[in-house]
């Protein structure tokens, strides 16, 4: 996994300071994993399970496949910050 440097002034454009950034994105990262999560639990449940053996230790390749493409999307954290630096985040703090 590579490490990708973030710009911090782009994401202070778009935020008061970079901690309201941090709040900001934390949470659209949040609701990011929860969709994916609520996909991934949609997706399985569509699909036949294989009959319970506890001897088999082969797994359903189906849900394997499944399971790789959710992995190689990016994490939910990546996207929500560059959610925020192409300024797809509307946000309002409250008083």
């Amino acid at each position: 996994m590579q490490v990708r440097p973030v710009d911090l002034r782009k994401v202070e454009q778009h935020a008061s300071n970079i901690y309201e950034a941090v709040i900001v994105s934390a949470k659209r990262a949040r609701q990011i994993n929860a969709e994916t999560k609520q996909e991934f639990s949609g997706i399985l449940s569509t699909m036949v399970g294989a009959p319970e053996d506890e001897f088999d230790e082969r797994g359903n390749p189906e849900q394997l496949n499944v399971s790789l493409e959710f992995e190689k999307r990016p994490k939910p954290h990546i996207q929500a910050l560059n959610e925020l630096i192409e300024g797809k985040i509307k946000y309002s703090m409250k008083d």
